[in-house]
């Protein structure tokens, strides 16, 4: 209980280019509004870091003075928003206590933005600097991703101590609740049903979503069954059955996959093909990738307990992939998330990787974006404020040099990256 208590600081948020002008026009440019609509030669008209106006250039008046930017032959598409992610008291490879900073954190945020992913919701274990975080960006668009929080996860044996724990999360008035309902490939105790009932019930009272870590089928369903409205993994050991499906479209429920979560658990047993890639080096050191690359350290995996479940993870992605195109198929909605912020798990980089897995798994281009913009803000409640190209949305945006809808991995042709109307300076690398 002790690490409950929250301790708000104070930042004074700073940009490292001089401010933007109050009106900005983004001119010429294909839009992907993310909703699922194009327009080719739009107009996207930024007010005070919102959106006024978007609309063909033919039928969108440019203001008086504004500041022009010219998107000819580029593409704006939302800011990517990443409905399952972490700040994690991690550096790299290494994790403990003492990697959970205010500054650690902030640097973890600036590598989510520098990717083009402008909001992530953390979902857990979130501290007293994470919570100042959240509460500093309402005051000004920050100059790193926006985040949002879960607090401490929920995890105990019985009814009465779930009320309890509940209880004392919900009053740090976290944004969203969080439960692991999942025994890790049967190493460790799983959450008993009477107990998450609990913290579900307690959830609905405060108004809060709950989202629910789970691996098997028979979890998924009972939860979805019960009316809890965000899955927070892929479902990896069996196909999806229609009870299931059925209960996700009764609640307008979400389903985020966290594909390259299991590839996480068993790449490092050789070099990722991503070592080198300098797209990897936009936001993360160079001894990273070495440290990845080294022979030592993949042996030293390779003989380790973690080797042998992640070759069990590996075959739950080949589920997950399947049960992801089933869930889509079916009407479900798909939040865009990657499980990001572990040990290992890259912010910001893995999600461009996951936007290519969710195309290998049979989603469109659009389908993909759709989940990783809109769907993604709107399963968290934002919709109407992030993660789409409309009037009243937060001016997060991403200018790309390549047209995404022709090829997935064109989401990496980040030309420019826009928070609150704000332009973010690249990286110095």
């Amino acid at each position: 209980m002790a690490r409950i208590a929250l301790v708000l600081g104070a930042l004074l948020v700073t940009f490292c280019t001089p401010a933007a002008a109050q009106v900005t026009a983004f001119v010429g440019g294909r839009v992907i509004d993310g909703t699922g609509k194009v327009i080719e030669a739009a107009t996207v008209v930024v007010r005070d870091g919102t959106i006024a106006e978007v609309g063909p250039a033919a039928s969108v008046r440019v203001p008086e003075g504004a500041t022009r930017v010219d998107t000819r032959g580029k593409t704006l598409m939302p800011g990517i928003v990443n409905a399952h992610g972490h700040l994690s008291a991690v550096d790299g490879f290494r994790t403990g206590a003492q990697y959970y900073t205010r500054a650690n954190l902030e640097r973890q945020l600036r590598a989510y933005a520098t990717y083009g992913v402008t909001t992530v919701f953390s979902l857990g274990d979130d501290q007293a600097d994470a919570f100042a975080l959240r509460a500093e960006q309402a005051a000004a668009p920050p100059a790193r991703a926006r985040v949002f929080v879960a607090g401490p996860i929920i995890f105990t044996d019985t009814a009465e101590a779930a009320r309890a724990d509940t209880d004392a999360v919900i009053a740090l008035k976290p944004d969203l609740l969080k439960i692991r309902v999942d025994d890790n490939l049967g190493t460790s105790k799983k959450m008993p049903e009477v107990a998450w009932r609990a913290t579900l019930e307690r959830a609905k009272a405060a108004g809060l979503t709950l989202a629910a870590h789970i691996f098997y089928l028979a979890d998924a369903r009972a939860l979805a069954e019960a009316g809890n409205t965000f899955i927070a993994h892929s479902v990896r050991d069996l196909p999806v059955d229609e009870a299931f499906l059925a209960a996700m479209r009764r609640g307008n429920q979400c389903y985020s996959p966290t594909l390259m979560r299991e590839v996480s658990t068993y790449v490092y047993e050789s070099t990722p093909s991503w070592a080198n890639d300098p797209f990897f080096r936009r936001g993360h050191d160079a001894t990273i990738a070495a440290e990845a690359a080294d022979p030592g350290r993949q042996a030293k995996f390779k003989a380790s307990p973690a080797w042998a479940q992640g070759q069990k993870y590996k075959a739950g992605l080949e589920v997950a992939k399947a049960n992801l195109k089933r869930v889509h198929d079916a009407g479900i909605r798909v939040a865009f998330g990657t499980d990001t912020g572990p040990a290992g798990r890259f912010q910001g980089f893995f999600e461009h990787l996951e936007l290519e897995l969710m195309v290998q798994s049979g989603l469109t281009p659009m389908q993909a974006l759709v989940s990783a913009t809109g769907t993604a803000a709107a399963c968290w409640g934002k919709q109407g404020v992030l993660g789409t190209i409309a009037p009243g949305a937060q001016a997060d945006l991403l200018v790309l040099a390549k047209n995404p809808l022709d090829d997935i991995t064109n989401t990496r042709a980040l030309d420019a990256i826009y928070i609150g109307g704000r332009r973010l300076d690249p990286p110095a690398r």
